[in-house]
């Protein structure tokens, strides 16, 4: 395949990305969940201080470089649901560039690397992480260009005139790697998958040391001192969060140590079951979170899927045979991709509560579609062996790929933009009702006395529930009615056994975020004026 027909293929798969990332990106999921909030709200609170925090300890701690982004987002773009959600969609984006330079670095295969970033440019999986507010989002981002950036340097052939490219690249990798545990606790295992690369760099290594039988002239001359760079570059970048973690330890579990396996009873059954459900999840039954997938649906696409598993097994094939042969480099790029694989799937399976889970397994999603677009590149090959010896017309062939490839983009399509976000239980998973609620406060006159009554459980946040976050968000985005006399009344947010705090004014508006008749009926007793009206998905008190 020539050059411009790979960039135009390639341009035409990061449209399909960015379509796909950022369409309807304001209303799709219809929503707010709380923890997006809670990121808005933290972002906007350091970018008014200017006060960039390296981790956020409220909602059981989260790191904070993408709460930063978000800010920066917010600095150029405004305070929006939109704004919130664009940085998701950008790393997305990027993400799909990445894993098609990650795939070609390692395969040398424009076919299989253009084959795997148009899966992830339509996987439902990626998509939905990809336009959400969730931190996790980093994770495959920084992976697949740590390692492009990598086996960039390894592939190539060392001399002095591209020493400079080569330790340029490998601080970039050092430097995406590092940032890698700013982002979510699911990274950390990532640095089981290292042994890949310093395994192979440690083989060249022995065998040019062999040759000569001098350590140091083979340690400058052919070029391994600039291996130091890359894991100098990986300490700088994440020694910040962790001389964090060293000062804050009990920040370093966080929410994690709660939902272990092993908190369990029974340990090793718990091992077991988690197992069986994360690996059960890809073709059998994924997620059942709708805020994470398709409740139930596999996480791959049937189609996909079974590519998905080809490819698996492809593999497979090929480092029980290299091991027979005593020469694992020849597959290096396999072995990688089988111990990410099972690496990044580790924060799922060492966890009990809500198995199989999307989110934690997050950094298996490039993987698995590397895997899928080998698969699909096997049977290509076989039914063009297939077609060339029935002397079939091989152009179908080609026509009934691409057909093949346009199907399975629809259908993700019509999974995501249409059955999914349809759905009256997604509007409850992303917390619509609140977003309406806080838009409602917002269209009332400041200097009305508002309240909202924070009915609904949740990690406390300065006293707060959590739930409450979504209203605080909408509370600041612009665009708000003027007060008339330049006036301003803050929304003041109460649990319920606060109801008594609520002032006398002459104009007021009472919100739960969920109807509960106690609540209105002190209202009532407390302003007999007052009555009790219905908005579109919660009721309200005023008078």
């Amino acid at each position: 395949m020539d050059k411009k027909r790979i960039i135009v293929f390639l341009i035409i798969i990061l449209t399909i990305a960015s379509f796909f990332r950022l369409w309807h990106l304001n209303s799709i999921p219809p929503g707010l969940y709380p923890d997006e909030a809670m990121n808005g709200n933290d972002a906007i609170v350091a970018l008014e201080t200017k006060e960039y925090k390296l981790f956020y300890p409220d909602n059981n701690g989260r790191e904070g470089l993408f709460i930063n982004l978000i800010a920066l987002s917010f600095n150029i773009f405004g305070i929006h649901i939109w704004s919130l959600k664009l940085i998701s969609a950008l790393i997305g984006i990027l993400t799909v560039l990445g894993l098609y330079l990650l795939t070609k670095e390692l395969f040398n295969s424009p076919t299989i690397a253009l084959l795997g970033a148009f899966f992830l440019s339509i996987s439902f999986w990626h998509i939905n992480f990809s336009r959400i507010g969730f931190r996790g989002i980093m994770v495959p981002f920084l992976l697949v260009w740590s390692f492009y950036f990598l086996f960039k340097v390894i592939n190539t052939e060392q001399n002095k005139k591209n020493i400079l490219c080569s330790i340029f690249c490998l601080l970039l990798s050092g430097f995406f790697f590092g940032l890698g545990f700013h982002t979510y606790i699911a990274f950390r295992v990532a640095v089981i998958i290292l042994v890949v690369p310093l395994v192979m760099i440690w083989i060249k290594f022995w065998k040019e040391y062999k040759k000569s039988g001098r350590l140091w002239p083979v340690y400058f001359k052919k070029g391994f001192w600039q291996y130091d760079f890359w894991l100098v570059a990986i300490l700088i970048a994440a020694l910040p969060i962790g001389l964090y973690f060293l000062q804050n330890p009990q920040d370093f579990v966080g929410r994690a140590g709660g939902v272990s396996i092993f908190a369990q009873e029974n340990p090793i059954k718990a091992l077991v079951l988690s197992t069986v459900k994360t690996l059960g999840m890809f073709n059998i039954v994924g997620d059942g979170n709708w805020r994470h997938n398709f409740a139930g649906s596999p996480q791959l696409f049937w189609l996909i899927g079974i590519l998905f598993l080809i490819g698996f097994i492809s593999s497979i094939k090929k480092l029980i045979k290299s091991i027979k042969e005593k020469n694992i480099l020849r597959v290096i790029g396999h072995w990688l991709l089988v111990i990410w694989f099972f690496v990044m799937l580790l924060p799922a399976i060492l966890t009990y509560e809500g198995v199989p889970h999307a989110l934690r397994c997050i950094g298996a999603i490039p993987i698995s579609y590397i895997f899928a677009a080998l698969g699909a590149y096997v049977l290509y090959k076989f039914l063009y062996k297939f077609v060339e010896a029935k002397k079939l017309n091989k152009p179908l062939l080609l026509v009934a790929c691409f057909l093949f490839l346009f199907a399975c983009g629809y259908i993700q399509y019509d999974k995501y933009f249409v059955d999914w976000a349809r759905q009256p239980v997604v509007k409850d998973a992303f917390a619509k009702d609140y977003v309406e609620i806080g838009k409602y406060l917002n269209s009332i006159c400041p200097e009305v006395a508002r309240y909202v009554i924070v009915n609904q459980g949740g990690v406390l946040v300065k006293g707060i529930p959590m739930p409450a976050q979504t209203v605080m968000f909408v509370e600041k985005i612009e665009n708000r009615p003027a007060s008339p006399t330049g006036g301003k009344q803050k929304i003041e947010y109460l649990l319920p056994k606060e109801v008594d705090k609520i002032k006398p004014a002459e104009k007021l508006v009472v919100v739960p975020l969920q109807y509960e008749r106690e609540i209105f009926k002190k209202l009532r007793e407390k302003f007999p004026e007052g009555r009790v009206e219905y908005h579109e998905g919660f009721w309200v008190f005023g008078k």
